[in-house]
């Protein structure tokens, strides 16, 4: 079997050859985890892409689900956000890096940055609990970062719209996360 991408967003299983022609100047993105052979490539329709918007004030950020946690799929979310200039994602401090049921989910994820204009920069902080992983990144337009653990949010300073496609992976495809203790306040006065 093979798939034959061409639309916006295509799923295309695990086991499965495909190939892509680009017939106008495109920018892709292969989000890959490793699956179950047997499932039907498919179109993910632009209303099957559910939207939000997340957090209120400084906090506030647009997410368009690509391949939500109810979507057919086997490690695999995939979602785009946009951040404003001026504001913070993926806040307050979150992570989602054990397998604790009912209360975290263990998911590793990359953030693929853009900006607007692309002359800008981001911030994006990646830390754990105790430390052993403490990395605070300038990240530009075009810029990865990878995340295997630990708490990841993201500042775009102001003047410059940051987006990013956020890819998670992981055994159990469900997004339960935990909060930086010590940032947790910030959710609940909202």
């Amino acid at each position: 079997m093979s798939c034959l991408c061409g639309g916006y967003d295509d799923a295309c299983p695990a086991g499965v050859e495909f190939s892509v022609t680009a017939v106008t100047d495109i920018e892709l993105a292969l989000c890959t985890a490793p699956g179950q052979p047997g499932r039907e490539a498919r179109l993910i329709a632009e209303g099957d892409m559910p939207r939000e918007v997340r957090g209120q004030g400084t906090n506030v950020r647009h997410v368009r689900n690509i391949l939500p946690e109810t979507a057919p799929a086997d490690g695999l979310l995939v979602v785009e956000v946009i951040t404003p200039g001026g504001h913070w994602s993926s806040y307050p401090p979150h992570k989602h890096d054990t397998a604790a049921e009912g209360e975290e989910t263990a998911l590793e994820e990359t953030y693929y940055h853009r900006l607007n204009p692309p002359q800008g920069f981001a911030f994006q902080r990646v830390y754990t609990d105790d430390r052993s992983l403490d990395e605070t990144v300038c990240v530009h337009d075009g810029d990865v970062v990878m995340v295997p653990r630990g708490y990841h949010p993201v500042g775009a300073p102001h003047g410059y719209d940051l987006y990013y496609l956020n890819v998670m992976a992981g055994p159990h495809r469900k997004w339960i996360f935990r909060n930086d203790p010590a940032h947790d306040w910030i959710a609940r006065k909202a």
